[in-house]
C-alpha cells in the first residue's frame, strides 16, 4: 500500500479488542475508542494533552464504509484526539481532529498508536485511490489509501473488520459495549494470518453499541501478496476476519 510518512516508529504490540460477551446492543455510538497493545511502553511521567506527532497512517474498515486513522501519542484514553469533521472534494478527504472534551486531563507520557474511525464522506469512490489530509491543531499530515477491489458494502451489521495501515500494522474494528474492552492474552502469527486469543470478561457492561478500534503490530515474515486473516478466539467470540488492503 502506498503511503506518505514523515517519521518511522516501531512498537511491540500484541493486543486486540473484540465484542464483549453478555452485553445487549443499543443504538450505534458515533464516538469510537481505541486501545494499544498489552506490551505498550510503561509510563515514565505525566504530561498534558498535545497534538499528534507528524506521522499518520490509514486503513480501510467496515467493508469500505469507513477508514481508521492511526495517530501516535499518550495511551491515556482521556488524552486521545477525536474526529471533529470529515469532508471530501473528489477523491481528497480532509479530516479534522479535535482535542478530547476533558481539557485538563493528565496524560501518561508513553508513546503508542491509537486509531480513530472516520465514515467515508458521500461521493468518494472507494474503488479508486483516496488521498487523506489530516489536521490536528497546528499539525497536519497526509496519507493514501489504495482503491479497493469492490464498492463499499451496503450494510455490515456491526461485524468485525480489519485493514492494513502499514506493512506490519493492522487496525481491527469491533462493536460492543464502550465500557467493556476484551483483553488479548496472546497473538500468534502464521503465513496465512494471526490468531488472537482473548480473556473472558466477567465485568458489568453498559448497553451501548460503540465502535472500538485496536492497532495490531505483527513481527513475523509473510507474503505481502497473499490473503491474510485474523482468527479470533475466546472472550465470547470465535471467528475469522479478512484483512482489507495490502500491507
Amino acid at each position: 500500500m502506498r503511503r506518505l510518512r514523515l517519521a518511522s516508529s516501531v512498537f511491540a504490540l500484541a493486543a486486540v479488542a473484540l465484542l464483549a460477551s453478555g452485553c445487549s446492543a443499543g443504538p450505534a455510538s458515533p464516538a469510537p475508542t481505541s486501545t494499544g497493545g498489552a506490551d505498550s511502553a510503561p509510563p515514565q511521567s505525566d504530561d498534558t494533552i498535545g497534538p499528534m506527532p507528524d506521522d499518520i497512517e490509514a486503513a480501510w474498515l467496515d467493508g469500505g464504509r469507513s477508514f481508521g486513522i492511526v495517530t501516535w501519542g499518550s495511551s491515556s484514553e482521556a488524552c486521545q484526539p477525536a474526529l471533529a469533521e470529515a469532508t471530501a472534494e473528489g477523491q481528497v478527504v480532509s479530516v479534522t481532529l479535535s482535542d478530547p472534551e476533558q481539557k485538563n486531563a493528565v496524560c501518561l507520557s508513553d508513546l503508542g498508536p491509537h486509531a480513530i474511525l472516520v465514515p467515508v464522506p458521500e461521493g468518494v469512490d472507494v474503488t479508486n485511490d483516496v488521498e487523506l489530509r489530516v489536521t490536528h491543531g497546528d499539525v497536519s499530515d497526509d496519507a493514501d489509501l489504495d482503491g479497493l477491489a469492490d464498492p463499499a458494502a451496503i450494510d455490515t451489521d456491526y461485524q468485525p473488520s480489519a485493514g492494513w495501515f502499514d506493512d506490519d500494522g493492522i487496525v481491527l474494528l469491533t462493536w460492543g459495549s464502550s465500557s467493556c474492552r476484551p483483553e488479548a492474552e496472546e497473538v500468534t502469527q502464521s503465513d496465512a494470518g494471526a490468531t488472537v486469543t482473548f480473556a473472558d470478561n466477567d465485568g458489568v457492561c453498559t448497553m451501548d453499541m460503540a465502535p472500538r478500534l485496536t492497532v495490531i503490530s505483527l513481527t513475523g515474515d509473510r507474503d505481502d501478496d497473499a490473503p491474510f486473516a485474523l482468527t479470533l478466539k475466546g472472550g465470547g467470540l470465535d471467528g475469522t476476519v479478512d484483512v482489507l488492503g495490502r500491507g
